[in-house]
């Protein structure tokens, strides 16, 4: 399956430069699937303190705007997150457009609360099981930026045989390295690929840097400034592959009965 990650801004006149070189980069590599970033083409909202119910509005507007032009990157399946509201609760979902439609997915469950990243003032915790989902023939799991140090989840995905974790991000350049740190550890413990895309932002708030990353924790390819989109082939084979290795085959065996610890 060829994938792509990337790293885009939010301003709108970067944006609009961004999206039409990675529309163009879709179409010349026949990407298969995209990786947008948290929150992709809407403003940080979670840097204020204070909810506001006007931004949250217009947030949940552009965002509906740029649903409708997914279908621009020639692609047959986009992952990303959004602003919706549901029953009157706010959230950031997960969803997958396919064939000019969107469905939703889970709910970002793990809120940041501190200056600079309010997330649990202007969003309710979602969904605190990690399914997988079906983009064609490939099994993926959902962890939405923090939700990346769920490391408990890594577990369940090797045991459902889940091939690709895909995790949009907002994080900052400074913190770079932890975060890279993490998709390794991700990938190596779950058995699957992992892929990032990460928004970008002239303030380092939001640092760009998306990767892929594959079962075994080689990084096959990562963004930078210069190159803010990547697009590789991946053999979703080499997850089943990766998971009868070591270390994931110590994982999967179940300890003989005389408790022994024979395995």
């Amino acid at each position: 399956m060829r994938v792509t990650v990337c790293e885009l801004p939010h301003e709108p006149d970067a944006l609009a430069r961004a999206w039409a070189a990675l529309c163009e980069h879709t179409a010349r590599h026949s990407s298969e699937l995209v990786l947008l970033p948290e929150f992709a083409m809407v403003d940080p909202l979670w840097q204020d303190e204070h909810f506001d119910a006007a931004r949250w509005s217009n947030a949940e507007a552009i965002a509906e705007v740029w649903r409708h032009r997914l279908a621009e990157l020639t692609v047959a399946n986009v992952v990303g997150t959004r602003p919706v509201t549901i029953d009157g609760r706010r959230f950031n979902q997960g969803f997958l457009w396919s064939t000019y439609d969107v469905n939703p997915l889970r709910r970002k469950f793990y809120l940041p609360d501190e200056p600079g990243n309010w997330e649990a003032r202007w969003f309710e915790r979602g969904d605190p099981d990690f399914g997988e989902y079906s983009a064609g023939t490939c099994k993926f799991g959902l962890n939405i930026c923090t939700e990346l140090w769920a490391l408990e989840t890594y577990a369940t995905y090797a045991a459902r045989g889940v091939q690709v974790i895909l995790s949009p991000r907002a994080t900052a350049a400074a913190t770079t390295t932890k975060w890279l740190s993490v998709g390794i550890v991700a990938a190596v413990r779950s058995g699957a690929f992992s892929l990032s895309s990460n928004r970008v932002d002239p303030t380092g708030a939001c640092g760009g840097v998306g990767w892929i990353i594959d079962p075994y924790g080689t990084i096959l390819a990562r963004t930078t400034a210069d190159a803010p989109f990547a697009t590789v082939d991946i053999d979703l084979s080499a997850a089943a592959a990766a998971r009868d290795g070591y270390p994931g085959y110590i994982f999967s065996r179940k300890p003989q009965a005389s408790g022994v610890g024979v395995w």
